[in-house]
């Protein structure tokens, strides 16, 4: 296809140095047909909207990371929950803060009933002496760290399917600016009564230029898709570990 275009360029007399290929290019753009123009303007707003979409979600998980690796490790050292709690505010770009935030609120409400119900004041998060208060539900606990991985994946997956979209799309609508720019090829052929290289030439241009800008904006989109939806993957990993540990832990010392 590529090997197509550089051929009609050719015949138009196009030199071979990239600077003057740039401005035929432009050229090619500018005496193409309003359709023609239309979808070029649509595959460029594709590409555009989907590469902002790469860079916030590739900084904003990179983030998230760092944040993650943090939390985890303030989190296996603590010997209480308080403690983890007061550095959640700092790491709030981490899924894992939801997921602990969660938990330690279900955590402490239970807790906080039971003590109630025994006169014993307030109940602390970690282990206490002989005759604490219990947890009335492991299940409710394991039931509020589901809903909150729930929410936090939703969150890591906001704007990827955007990608799935571009990816998509993008192809078929540069496929319809190749067909139209081929039927202009016809048109002028059939105008001209003439089948040299030089009429057929410049439908042929502007038809594989909206292929290539179409497969410019796809195949990006596809790669950077399938990226990060590994990268949500993984972070739904460390939350079930988390959430895991986080049970471990309540059931040790409240049941």
């Amino acid at each position: 296809m590529l090997g197509l275009l550089a051929f009609a360029l050719h015949a138009q007399g196009a030199p071979p140095d990239g600077g003057a290929g740039g401005n035929l290019l432009l050229r090619l753009v500018g005496r193409s047909s309003p359709a023609a123009q239309f979808v070029l303007l649509i595959l460029v707003l594709f590409s555009i909207a989907s590469w902002g979409v790469i860079l916030y979600k590739l900084w904003s998980f990179r983030r998230a990371a760092r944040q993650s690796a943090t939390f985890l490790d303030v989190f296996r050292k603590s010997s209480r929950f308080s403690e983890v709690h007061a550095v959640c505010k700092s790491l709030s770009a981490s899924p894992l803060v939801g997921i602990f935030q969660s938990g330690y609120a279900e955590l402490n409400t239970q807790l906080r009933h039971a003590s109630a119900a025994h006169g014993a004041g307030q109940a602390p998060v970690v282990a206490g002496p002989q005759g604490r208060p219990t947890l009335r539900s492991l299940q409710a606990v394991d039931r509020a760290l589901l809903r909150a991985s729930a929410v936090e994946i939703n969150k890591l997956e906001r704007r990827i399917p955007f990608l799935a979209t571009t990816a998509s799309i993008t192809p078929f609508i540069g496929l319809f600016g190749t067909v139209w720019g081929i039927m202009n090829a016809f048109e002028g052929i059939g105008q001209m009564a003439s089948t040299s290289l030089a009429v057929v030439a410049p439908g042929i241009s502007e038809a594989l230029i909206a292929t290539a800008a179409g497969l410019f904006a796809a195949i990006p989109a596809v790669y950077f898709y399938n990226l990060l939806v590994h990268r949500v993957k993984v972070f739904a990993t460390e939350m079930d570990d988390l959430s895991l540990e986080f049970l471990n832990i309540a059931e040790r010392n409240f049941t």
